[in-house]
């Protein structure tokens, strides 16, 4: 199986966000972190030494095939205006982090929609324990 990883730090107003992509077979996964001021390569390095097991990667999405032969710098250029003008801009990364962003959207609703239902619960209980204490008479 091949396998290959990618690092790529960006400035993405305001903030400097580093993705990193690991590709096994034909799976890409890829992991979004933000730094505050621009990182050194070392402070890169020592990030995802100390916290490899702390990234949350995306869903393996499919990755497509690279070439491996050489181009000329001008036709590779034009290649990509035409393949992002006729498609519009978006990676493969950036499709796995969409989905990744999605799925703890979805998490975090379900998780406010279970609180916002027990605390109708429990508002409920309390009505009806007034109710009840109401008609014992106290």
């Amino acid at each position: 199986m091949n396998e290959s990883v990618n690092l790529t730090v960006f400035f993405e107003d305001p903030f400097w966000v580093a993705v990193y992509e690991r590709t096994a077979g034909r799976k890409l996964q890829a992991a979004r972190v933000v730094f505050g001021a621009e990182p050194k390569d070392s402070d890169v390095y020592e990030f995802f030494l100390k916290n490899w097991s702390r990234l949350r990667f995306s869903p393996a999405v499919a990755a497509g095939r690279r070439e491996k032969t050489e181009i000329n710098p001008k036709r590779m250029q034009r290649k990509i205006h035409r393949r992002v003008a006729a498609s519009g801009a978006g990676t493969k990364s950036q499709q796995a982090l969409k989905l990744l962003q999605e799925q703890n959207k979805q998490e975090r609703r379900e998780k406010s929609k279970e609180a916002k239902e027990a605390e109708k619960e429990r508002k409920f209980g309390l009505r009806q324990q007034r109710r009840k204490e109401k008609h014992k008479g106290r």
